[in-house]
């Protein structure tokens, strides 16, 4: 855990959810997974929390957002970054309002224009000048990010252009740390921008072949290639168990969990 918070050259880096777009456990299954016991088996929607300087970031606002503001004592925010416009990543925008309502002003977000052209029509409503009160619409500020870098309350965030499917999504890299959900396919030009990694979070769906997502064994390539001091698989399906797979990986790669909290480094 992060000591010091003040510290200029460090930030606290939290994963807030783990799982696939189905969360884990899968409602109406009875697989050995979802009936598990074992706390790091229970996995909500993607999403990551960046805290520096005091100042609150999340990456995607899921359908567990809410859920997940409540569960880890997040008492503000102040910018969410979007990753892409799938609904595991975006269907919590409505509780934004929460924000709002204690803000007294719009949620900064950033994200690029397809994103933003999807939550747009998703969720059409808060984007519409409806002149609405009483506290109706999630209201935000709109920031269109598409490459390089781009900077959130003071901290330096580098886009990481990958691939979801043919969809094109965005990782991000703050300092030593490289986060990467939801792909299949990393480009040249943005395995450049991910040397000299600490930690890598990266896309491991399951064991079996996946068509836009990394399986287990393509993350464990992709990996080695990255060769980050460490590396935490997420984005994980039901169909991994988190004791049995945890013991099959090589050193340095490991299953992530709701939770885990990192201690970064800014460069």
């Amino acid at each position: 855990m992060l000591k010091d918070m003040s510290d200029e050259n460090t930030f606290e880096f939290k994963l807030l959810g783990t799982g696939t777009s189905t969360g884990v456990p899968t409602i109406s299954c009875n697989c050995s997974t979802c009936i598990s016991k074992d706390p790091k088996d229970k996995r909500l929607r993607c999403s990551a929390l960046i805290t520096y300087k005091n100042k609150n970031i999340i990456i995607d606002t899921g359908p567990d957002f809410r859920q997940q503001f409540l569960n880890y004592g997040i008492n503000h925010l102040d910018a969410v970054v979007y990753t892409h416009h799938h609904f595991d990543h975006i269907g919590g925008v409505d509780d934004i309002r929460g924000i709002n309502f204690t803000s007294k002003k719009g949620l900064p977000i950033y994200l690029n224009s397809e994103t933003l052209n999807n939550l747009s029509r998703i969720f059409s409503y808060a984007f519409r000048d409806y002149n609405e009160t009483g506290g109706g619409i999630p209201m935000v500020d709109v920031n269109i990010i598409s490459e390089g870098d781009f900077y959130v309350e003071g901290l330096k965030i580098t886009i990481l252009p990958l691939l979801h499917g043919s969809l094109e999504v965005l990782g991000f890299r703050i300092g030593n740390i490289a986060y990467c959900t939801d792909t299949n396919y990393i480009p040249d030009s943005t395995l450049e921008l991910m040397q000299d990694l600490d930690v890598l979070i990266l896309d491991g769906l399951r064991p079996k072949l996946h068509r836009t997502h990394f399986n287990i064994e393509q993350a464990i390539v992709q990996a080695n290639n990255i060769n980050a001091k460490q590396t935490f698989l997420t984005h994980i399906a039901h169909q991994v168990k988190h004791s049995e797979v945890e013991n099959t990986l090589p050193e340095g790669i490991n299953l992530a969990y709701d939770g885990l909290t990192i201690t970064g480094k800014l460069l």
